[in-house]
């Protein structure tokens, strides 16, 4: 299967790209991640657990960078095995370029593979999970980048100081205040 899609990320073309190469970013971009390790120019080690269908299996798995073109693209490939449910590759080929206001226009073209159990599930419901996990990682890759964790920073910095506050009650973000909880 194949997915294409565009995003425009707040930051500059060089700070998405280093971004790209960070294990640590990928690793809070790639939904179900519970580890990561290495770096770009030897690939990265990945454990993701995730849920597709009435599966779910925890997968050991790579990923490897390949036809960098600082800053400009690269080739994202990951492949997982997750035991008896079968495995998982696919290819993510990401183009930078700048926007005429200073933010950077990713364009992602994404190709994927699944086998074993998983490939028993039928292609609608592997085509939809293909989407939504792509989906999110681009997702969450912009936030990381355009530092959403600000916000919450921020709120906590606007809310009044009352000086009841310990160690042991944290501060409530935005959405508690707004909720109440």
């Amino acid at each position: 299967m194949k997915l294409a899609d565009t995003r425009t990320i707040a930051a500059p073309r060089a700070e998405v790209w280093q971004g790209l190469l960070d294990a640590d970013t990928l690793m809070k971009a790639v939904p179900g991640c519970q580890e990561m390790a290495g770096n770009a120019e030897d690939g990265f080690s990945a454990v993701v657990v995730q849920k597709v269908g009435p599966v779910k299996a925890s997968f050991k798995g790579t990923v490897t960078l390949s036809d960098l073109d600082a800053p400009n693209s690269l080739t994202l490939r990951g492949e997982g095995k997750g035991g008896a449910a079968g495995f998982a590759k696919g290819d993510a080929h990401v183009t930078l370029a700048d926007t005429e206001d200073g933010q950077t226009l990713l364009t992602y073209e994404v190709e994927a593979k699944v086998g074993g159990k998983l490939a028993q599930l039928g292609s609608r419901i592997i085509d939809g999970f293909a989407k939504k996990m792509a989906d999110q990682f681009f997702e969450r890759f912009q936030a990381e980048i355009e530092g959403d964790g600000a916000e919450d920073t921020a709120a906590a910095e606007d809310q009044p100081e009352t000086g009841e506050e310990s160690e042991e009650t944290p501060r409530k973000g935005w959405i508690g205040r707004v909720l109440g909880s």
